[in-house]
């Protein structure tokens, strides 16, 4: 892991810490009926920030979702967090924060850091346009956020999230002939599928033959655990998780 990482991660660790701090003054908050209702329930997607007028574009699985109760779990492009919401009027307030520390590949520590920073920053106008969302902080640095309906489990490109290939790892459910088809991080796969209440029976996986690093094909054989076997499934909007018949978890997200 590189230094930049190191210095992001140690920032993140921090923010259950600062959070805490911020919450002292705002207190539990009046959930208002005008940002409530239309932030709370839906799957926001970041689509970039905005600080000291300089924009970023964020990762595809960078989001975050808002519990009826105020309770948020989301994703800075990297690391899971969550967070608890209070809502007045159409402002919004972010405290409570806590993120895992994982390193991705491909997505900078220094984004996950700004937009960490961004949501806790004290009082946030939230405004509603459509299914557009803009956080906009009391100094003028934004969220674009814009509303994601939830991923159908056949036609969509899986993108495995765990065990981490990189990015590299997919599957998807043919619509029409529901066979399944992807990577398992190295080597393509090919396999039938039945799909029936709330689990799939994949068939005899056909894979290519190549070789690659010592860690993708550990994390392969994991993924060939799947097939031959019956594996339950959740969908959480735009996350799934297969759970195997000894109990280990996949998980991927909608990446298409």
């Amino acid at each position: 892991m590189d230094t930049k990482r190191l210095a992001a991660l140690a920032v993140l660790t921090l923010l259950p810490l600062a959070a805490a701090c911020g919450s002292e003054d705002s207190g539990s908050g009046s959930v208002g009926p005008g940002a409530a209702a239309s932030v709370t329930g839906a799957y926001w997607t970041v689509d970039d920030i905005t600080v000291d007028g300089k924009k970023s574009a964020a990762p595809d699985s960078a989001y975050l979702r808002v519990a009826d109760g105020g309770k948020v779990k989301g994703n800075l492009g990297c690391n899971n967090f969550g967070a608890d919401a209070a809502f007045a009027d159409s402002h919004v307030t972010f405290d409570q924060m806590q993120s895992t520390e994982m390193a991705c590949e491909g997505v900078p520590g220094s984004f996950e850091q700004t937009l960490a920073r961004t949501l806790v920053d004290g009082d946030l106008s939230a405004e509603v346009d459509g299914d557009k969302l803009t956080l906009t902080t009391a100094d003028g640095d934004r969220i674009a956020l814009s509303k994601q309906e939830a991923a159908p489990l056949k036609g969509t490109k899986w993108t495995i999230t765990s065990p981490d290939t990189g990015g590299k790892a997919h599957l998807t459910i043919d619509a029409k002939t529901g066979a399944v088809s992807g990577s398992l991080g190295c080597n393509k796969v090919k396999a039938d599928a039945t799909i029936r209440d709330g689990s799939i029976t994949l068939g005899t996986a056909s894979t290519t033959r190549m070789m690659c690093d010592t860690s993708l094909m550990k994390t392969e054989k994991t993924l060939l655990g799947l097939f031959d076997s019956t594996v339950k499934y959740t969908i959480d909007h735009r996350n799934i998780t297969l759970t195997s018949e000894n109990g280990e978890h996949v998980n991927a997200t909608a990446t298409e």
